[in-house]
């Protein structure tokens, strides 16, 4: 699905399911939960901590949270996503086109 069509998807999710969106700093706060339980796994999975018993260790679950909340934040403010993730693009291949290959840590 596209950027445009995941933003869709989760409005008429929320309209049909969730009643109403949660306030922006709620979902700022959910979103900032949801990061917090991926650095969890990744410490556990990528890093020198070990998983508990019966702990979640599929990364792709809490991505896909993030996903969710973020995008309900777009939809709350207005921000178009793929209008934004172009923007992105631009700004980082114009400041960053040569920055990276010319960086001798990642040769």
């Amino acid at each position: 699905m596209s950027i445009k069509e995941a933003q869709e998807r989760v409005d008429a999710w929320i309209r049909e399911y969730g009643v109403r969106y949660f306030s922006e700093l709620t979902n700022m706060a959910v979103l900032t939960e949801e990061v917090g339980e991926l650095a969890r796994i990744m410490a556990r999975k990528y890093g020198d901590q070990s998983f508990k018993a019966g702990e979640n260790q599929d990364p792709s679950e809490e991505m896909a949270d993030i996903l969710w909340v973020l995008i309900c934040l777009a939809n709350q403010t207005g921000v178009d996503l793929t209008e934004a993730l172009e923007k992105s693009f631009e700004k980082k291949t114009k400041r960053d086109k040569e920055r990276h290959k010319n960086n001798p840590k990642l040769q």
